[in-house]
């Protein structure tokens, strides 16, 4: 095993499951298409969606990265051993 316990792998790998599906909703909700949407038109006014909106290219690093990791513990646990 990459982490010495079997139960604490698969906490983490629940853990970043868990994280993966939050800055996949965070990444959707700052992407670029989202304030020309009639439904979001407002979000532009508010400080707190620009201040947000500015942080879209590192919500990329911070999923990718939780992704890569998620699949090699998830892969190293459940079946394809490297």
């Amino acid at each position: 095993m990459i982490i010495g316990s079997v139960a604490l792998t698969i906490r983490i790998i629940f853990w970043l499951g868990i994280l993966n599906a939050l800055t996949g909703a965070l990444l959707l909700f700052s992407c670029r298409c989202v304030p020309t949407m009639s439904i979001f038109k407002g979000l532009m006014l508010r400080p707190w969606y620009k201040t947000f909106f500015k942080y879209h290219c590192y919500l990329w690093w911070v999923f990718w990265t939780s992704v890569i990791i998620h699949a090699a513990l998830a892969m190293r646990v459940y079946g394809i051993n490297f």
